[in-house]
């Protein structure tokens, strides 16, 4: 009798260590499932292509980044001008090289448009496309009579993947989404904006 009991007590302690063993490799296989999605994920984002600003000429003549001088000569005065830090943007193109910011840097707005101003340096941030505005990208046009068939042949992912969005003083536009460069250095992206199927404004967002 006594190794009656001996052998049940083995024979749980047993069934015990399997269940644990099984326990364990079900957890490992749903880690290692875990880290395989997230390449994919790596990969969809991937297909999404990038829109370059190397590659853009505003107005068939400025890239984004130029002078205030090269800002009033191709663009005329600003309409008007605002602090940034009045308006606490998540983030500053002309940050400085420890992560501060300058006080004086300010948002010029011309036409719809807004640009990022930090003593005589100027970037777009935000395009509106007007009646005059456009934007030659890969020698071609893009203005305010762009389609989204259009921009399918520039962009097939990306217009692919199109959604619409609710922007503040706008409603509900059309956005697509594009990534800065090839190799995803960028936290940001562009958004290009529709309306009315048609190119609207493009925007250089970063999270906060």
């Amino acid at each position: 009798m006594p190794n009656f009991s001996f052998l049940m007590v083995l024979f749980i302690a047993l069934q015990s260590c399997n269940n644990s063993k099984t326990n364990h490799s079900e957890t490992n296989k749903t880690i290692q499932i875990e880290k395989i999605s997230n390449p994919e994920k790596q990969a969809t984002t991937n297909k999404i292509e990038v829109f370059d600003a190397n590659k853009m000429l505003f107005n068939g003549k400025m890239g984004r980044y130029f002078s205030l001088k090269e800002f009033e000569l191709f663009f005329g005065k600003a309409d008007s001008t605002k602090l940034m830090n009045e308006e606490e943007p998540c983030a500053y193109i002309f940050e400085n090289p420890d992560g501060s910011k300058d006080l004086e840097d300010k948002y010029l707005y011309k036409n719809g448009s807004r640009f990022e101003n930090n003593k005589d340096k100027v970037a777009i941030d935000e395009f509106r496309f007007t009646k005059k505005n456009y934007l030659k990208y890969n020698n071609v046009i893009l203005n305010s009579h762009t389609t989204i068939k259009d921009l399918r042949k520039l962009f097939p992912n990306a217009v692919n993947a199109i959604d619409s969005l609710d922007v503040y003083g706008e409603g509900k536009l059309q956005v697509i989404q594009l990534r800065e460069d090839k190799d995803n250095i960028s936290d940001g992206h562009i958004k290009v904006f529709l309306k009315n199927g048609k190119l609207y404004f493009m925007h250089w967002w970063f999270p906060c």
